[in-house]
């Protein structure tokens, strides 16, 4: 298992090494000029010159790219264009707990409602519950997570005034765990609907599947109880291809909170992406980027690990 961990990071690393290479050359020739966005406006071109050539902006763009590549491994991502002085290091330290808690919670809530949906609508098959699942999963399916985040400000927070609309505690209070939770449930909802239909249909097919096998039919003919077969025998097994899912539903949970983040006003590293990619803070955009697929590359990992512990007959 050791040597396959090692075996699988040494592979990540080409895979991430690409990764920079073409944000790097997408913010290279993305259109106008960072730069002038932290100047004065009125400065002197030839000020402006001076400046880029005193910090190395009119280097090759290979010398470029391998300078921030070495100081990214060491963990310096530069600095702030907008936020002047401000490393990006330091603002990705400051936003990073609350997307990984957004994310945490929300995993933990489409695991919870997701699952036990799918075995129902597989033990009560063609019943009018197992249409009705199926149906609502459907329909969340084809509903945008923005579009439910909305609504749900709207009929809760605004109407029912149920939960804040967005923030990630209230202003000017002490912290309060109750305040972070009141903050925390509605957003990390919204962005768990992104995987909870899906996640629904592959419960509800890994049981179905597992339902059909001879050692459920003998557990049943020997007297269990029909709970005992399933969620004893059954539901580990069925478990097992779920578990390659959750290696997947990292890179959405990533790209779902830019737009929960967005819609909530939580101060996360998708609004940070956002706050980048508007006013062309290019550092930070870049250390995004790498962050999110070091998360991607970790979660696939997590997957496979998970895998060969709830399955026995996985050999590395």
């Amino acid at each position: 298992m050791t040597t396959y961990i090692v075996r699988r990071i040494l592979m990540a690393i080409p895979l991430l090494f690409l990764i920079t290479i073409i944000s790097f050359a997408m913010m290279q020739m993305a259109p106008g000029d960072p730069t002038a966005l932290m100047m004065d406006p009125m400065i002197k071109k030839e000020n402006l010159e001076a400046y880029k050539e005193a910090n190395g902006l009119n280097d090759n763009v290979m010398v470029q790219y391998f300078r921030w590549l070495g100081n990214m491994v060491q963990g310096d991502f530069g600095y702030s264009l907008i936020r002047q002085g401000v490393p990006v290091s330091e603002l990705l330290l400051a936003r990073l707990p609350n997307t990984l808690l957004l994310m945490g919670v929300s995993s933990v809530i489409a695991f919870l409602i997701s699952i036990p949906l799918g075995v129902i609508s597989a033990t009560k098959r063609n019943s009018l519950t197992d249409y009705s699942i199926t149906f609502v999963s459907f329909l969340g399916i084809a509903t945008p997570n923005f579009w439910i985040g909305l609504m749900l400000i709207m009929f809760t927070s605004v109407h029912m005034g149920w939960f804040p609309t967005g923030g990630v505690s209230t202003l000017g209070s002490p912290f309060s765990l109750w305040d972070r939770l009141h903050h925390l449930i509605l957003p990390a909802f919204v962005l768990a609907t992104a995987d909870m239909a899906g996640l629904t249909r592959y419960s509800r097919s890994s049981m179905l599947e597992v339902l059909r096998q001879d050692y459920i039919r003998t557990a049943k003919a020997n007297g269990f109880k029909n709970k005992t077969v399933i969620f004893k025998h059954g539901l580990r097994n069925g478990l097992i291809p779920i578990i390659t899912i959750l290696g997947l539903m990292l890179p959405s949970f990533i790209g779902g909170s830019v737009i929960v983040e967005s819609i909530f006003a939580w101060p996360g590293i998708g609004l940070l992406f956002i706050d980048g990619a508007f006013q062309r803070d290019y550092p930070v955009i870049m250390a995004v980027v790498v962050i999110a697929a070091t998360l991607v590359v970790i979660g696939n990992l997590l997957a496979d690990v998970l895998y060969a512990i709830f399955d026995p007959r996985i050999e590395y």
